[in-house]
C-alpha cells in the first residue's frame, strides 16, 4: 500500500510502469477510486510510468474534517507529483478528476505537458442540482441515490448486462459520505471558463455518446475552448468510458500521447 501525507491529507496512490517511460496521471470520478483505470491501465501495457491515486474522501484517501473546495484537490495532486518527482506528464482526469486536471494544467504548467479530459465541463450542472444531492446524502445517505447514480454513470443496455455494474455500486456505497457530499460541493462551486480557455498545451477531450450527467453537447464546448484541443465521441459509451468502453479509451489515449511524442 502507498501512502503519502501531502497537505495534511493521507493519499493513497499506485505508480507503476517503467522507471524511465512517459508519465501518465490518472484523477479518478466522484464517488469512486482509482480503481476504474485498471482495465485502460491493462489496456496501455507496460509503456507509461503510471500514476493513479484516490482523491481525498474517496477510496482509501484521507476525508479531512474541514471542509474542502477544487483549489483544495489540485493541490493535492500537485503536491503528490511534486513528492514523488513526476513532471511533465500526460494528465488524465474523469469527470470531477476532468475539474482537477483542467485546474492543475492552469496552474502548474511543469507538471502537465499534455491534457486529456473526459466526461466534464468547465462547469458541471447548476448549483442547485448538488445542493439536491448533498441534502439527500446527508438526511439518507449513498444507498438512497445509487440507483440514480447507477443510471447517470451507465446505458441501460450496461446496466442489464455488465457484472462489473454491482462492484461499482459497492465502491460508490464504500465512499464515505461526508468525502461525497464535500466533492459535490467543490464541484458546485466550481467555474473553470477563464483559466482553461487559457490553457495552450496539446489538449484530448472525450465524451460518451450516451453521457446523461455531463451529454457531449456540453464537453464539446470545453474542448472549444482550448486553442487546438482534439475532441473525440465514444459510441455507446455513458458517464465511465474507463469502464463501459476501456479498450476504446486506451487506443485513444494512446494515438493522442504518440502523436505527442510522449511514448
Amino acid at each position: 500500500m502507498e501512502i503519502v501525507d501531502v497537505n495534511g491529507t493521507y493519499l493513497h496512490y499506485r505508480l507503476s510502469g517503467p522507471a524511465n517511460a512517459p508519465i501518465l496521471v490518472f484523477s479518478n470520478s466522484l464517488g469512486t477510486d482509482f480503481r476504474i483505470w485498471d482495465d485502460v491501465v491493462a489496456a496501455l501495457g507496460n509503456a507509461y510510468r503510471i500514476l493513479r491515486y484516490d482523491t481525498r474522501g474517496h477510496g482509501l484517501s484521507d476525508c479531512p474534517t474541514a471542509n474542502w473546495g477544487m483549489q483544495d484537490n489540485v493541490d493535492d495532486l500537485a503536491a503528490l507529483m511534486d513528492h514523488l518527482g513526476l513532471a511533465h506528464a500526460a494528465v488524465t482526469g474523469l469527470s470531477v478528476g476532468g475539474l482537477i486536471a483542467q485546474g492543475l494544467a492552469a496552474e502548474r504548467p511543469d507538471l502537465v505537458r499534455l491534457l486529456i479530459v473526459s466526461n466534464t465541463g468547465v462547469k458541471v450542472s447548476a448549483p442547485n442540482v448538488w445542493q439536491d444531492r448533498i441534502r439527500q446524502v446527508q438526511q439518507h445517505g449513498l444507498a438512497s441515490i445509487s440507483d440514480m447514480v447507477m443510471q447517470r454513470w451507465f446505458t441501460p443496455e450496461f446496466l442489464r448486462t455488465s457484472a462489473k455494474v454491482s462492484l461499482l455500486r459497492n465502491m460508490l456505497l464504500a465512499t464515505r459520505a461526508t468525502g461525497y457530499t464535500r466533492t459535490c460541493q467543490a464541484i458546485a462551486d466550481t467555474d473553470l471558463f477563464d483559466s482553461t480557455a487559457r490553457l495552450r498545451l496539446p489538449s484530448l477531450v472525450i465524451a460518451g455518446e450516451k453521457d446523461t450527467a455531463a451529454p457531449p453537447d456540453v464537453v464539446r464546448e470545453t474542448a472549444g475552448l482550448i486553442a487546438g484541443c482534439r475532441f473525440e465521441i465514444i459510441r455507446g459509451s455513458g458517464h465511465l468510458p474507463c469502464i463501459d468502453n476501456p479498450d476504446r479509451f486506451a487506443a485513444l489515449l494512446t494515438d493522442f500521447l504518440a502523436v505527442n511524442g510522449h511514448s
